[in-house]
């Protein structure tokens, strides 16, 4: 097992007040409420909402988060997920876990589907998440939602389209200013990655916290290829993976938490139970409340 640690790394793990609000367990969750966002091909496009239990707070962070499956398949209601929304309501945020259009469900998504239908995939998948966003705002006082402290995550294909929607709005969005109102804190990445980092800039780098295997063989670690496919194929298509947009928020001065995973692959698009008290730590020191840090763990 290796570490790169830093003095802020060890300050960041030395001081975690006990029972405090968005880092510690302090409510029960209700149950999940279940909302349609939006209504398109002819899909009802629905989110599950998770609230602490008796919360007397009148205005919450919110964390959005969009599940993996490669376009094709996965569900907000899968396991993890669930549990993962739960113990981020135990802490006191609104955490909400969201379906969105399947567009390559039974089709194939490898390196036999060209790069321009990949591009497609991800703006659609990436509309999707930024309207469940901002139908969040939008009920934003029943919810009691603060605006101002907005958390999106995803895993492997969700992560993807969360990634590039943050990081690469040009590239995703041909009306760039139907969610200028959304003002994004912070971003948590599960093995996902953008179509290209160079469009990442002081204007939109967001603080964000990154779980990756450096052998990743479907979405790069590094930059490489998407699903390692050979030049020529009629799915090449150069993607920035986490490491690349973690030497970006570097050279940006912008905070990160990077956890690289030597030799894994991506298996580590999965929830990462063992490491989420770090995670909720960060969220509340940099995401919420502005501390400067830059962290990078090698295990």
């Amino acid at each position: 097992m290796r570490y790169f640690l830093s003095l802020s790394f060890l300050f960041f793990y030395c001081l975690c007040p006990a029972q405090e609000r968005y880092s510690e367990d302090l409510f029960e969750v209700e149950p999940a409420i279940t909302e349609t966002y939006a209504t398109k091909d002819g899909e009802a496009l629905k989110l599950d909402i998770y609230t602490p239990k008796n919360d007397t707070a009148r205005s919450r962070p919110l964390i959005v988060f969009m599940h993996g499956g490669g376009f094709s398949g996965g569900s907000r209601n899968h396991e993890d997920l669930v549990k993962f929304a739960q113990a981020a309501a135990r802490k006191g945020y609104v955490a909400v876990q969201i379906s969105y259009r399947l567009t390559r469900k039974g089709k194939s998504f490898g390196c036999d589907y060209e790069a321009s239908g990949k591009i497609e995939t991800f703006q659609k998948a990436a509309e999707d998440f930024m309207d469940a966003v901002q139908f969040m705002l939008h009920n934003k006082e029943q919810y009691r939602i603060n605006p101002e402290q907005i958390i999106v995550g995803g895993s492997s294909a969700g992560a993807e389209a969360v990634l590039n929607a943050v990081y690469n709005p040009q590239l995703m969005f041909s009306e760039l200013n139907k969610y200028q109102d959304i003002d994004i804190d912070g971003v948590f990445s599960l093995a996902g990655a953008v179509v290209d980092a160079r469009y990442l800039t002081s204007k939109n780098a967001v603080p964000g916290v990154f779980f990756h295997g450096t052998e990743d063989n479907l979405v790069p670690y590094a930059t490489a290829p998407h699903h390692l496919c050979e030049p020529g194929a009629p799915g090449y298509l150069m993607l920035d993976g986490s490491k690349t947009i973690v030497q970006k928020l570097k050279e940006l001065d912008t905070s990160y938490l990077l956890y690289s995973f030597e030799g894994g692959k991506h298996e580590h698009s999965g929830v990462p139970f063992n490491e989420l008290s770090n995670v909720f730590d960060f969220f509340q020191r940099v995401f919420l409340n502005n501390e400067q840090l830059q962290i990078e763990v090698g295990r």
